[in-house]
């Protein structure tokens, strides 16, 4: 049967590729993907056939790897991070039906979230949600609706797509909207270029944070009331006790 592989790259740079990850990227004929996302692996796969889109031809992109895959070819489709966190395995299995030849098969990867709390410590130690500022897709309602639920529901917060060239303020939008039901000293941080050159990290409160520049290779954190700084580094307790 021909196959489609899903791979979530991780960050970008090799260590953090996955075993699996690194065991279909061997195995495909041909590697596809958004262009940033195809050039970080070329030096590890300088022979191999690729294809690359630009942002916003997501399902054109999708398609053309299920039918490259119909035609017998193994395919990659790459992403960052984990391809089923905000990435590309939901619109390929959506579209999959159309090409019943084709098996497609999701590979885990190491997704900001986890990559970005390494760094900073371990924000995510007890219940956590995960909310994208992005409203390309998603009404900018229904993402502050989550923003006030996830503060109200008391969780640590990760925030994906906080920013970018014409979403220059949503951070600070949001930080308006957690500042509303949270107490301005809460514990946060934010981590920039996860895994590349350049890579940084940063631990402040809240309205520190609203007064902070972000963009689309920043990852934000916003701690519960448990959350706490502790040597320099960003802690939710699990909640053991000795």
């Amino acid at each position: 049967m021909a196959e489609l592989y899903v791979i979530g790259i991780g960050p970008g740079d090799a260590q953090s590729l996955t075993g699996a990850a690194r065991t279909a990227l061997d195995r495909a004929e041909l590697i596809c993907g958004y262009t940033l996302y195809v050039e970080l692996l070329k030096p590890l796969y300088p022979d191999k056939e690729t294809y690359t889109t630009g942002m916003t031809g997501e399902l054109a992109r999708c398609r053309w790897c299920l039918m490259q895959a119909a035609a017998g070819k193994t395919v990659a489709l790459v992403c960052s991070g984990d391809a089923g966190v905000y990435g590309m395995a939901s619109p390929v299995l959506e579209l999959a039906p159309e090409y019943p030849a084709v098996k497609v098969e999701v590979i885990p990867g190491v997704t900001a979230a986890l990559s970005g709390a390494a760094l900073l410590g371990a924000p995510l130690g007890h219940d956590f949600c995960v909310v994208s500022l992005s409203d390309r897709l998603t009404d900018w309602t229904a993402i502050e609706k989550r923003l006030r639920m996830a503060a109200r529901g008391d969780f640590a917060i990760c925030l994906y797509n906080p920013a970018s060239k014409h979403r220059a303020d949503y951070l600070k939008r949001a930080c308006d909207i957690l500042l509303e039901e949270m107490d301005g000293s809460a514990v946060c941080g934010l981590v920039r270029m996860i895994g590349r050159e350049g890579e940084s990290y940063r631990v402040l409160d809240l309205k520190a944070l609203r007064e902070t520049e972000a963009d689309m290779f920043t990852t934000v954190f916003i701690g519960s009331t448990q959350t706490r700084e502790i040597a320099g580094r960003m802690v939710t307790p699990r909640g053991y006790r000795p």
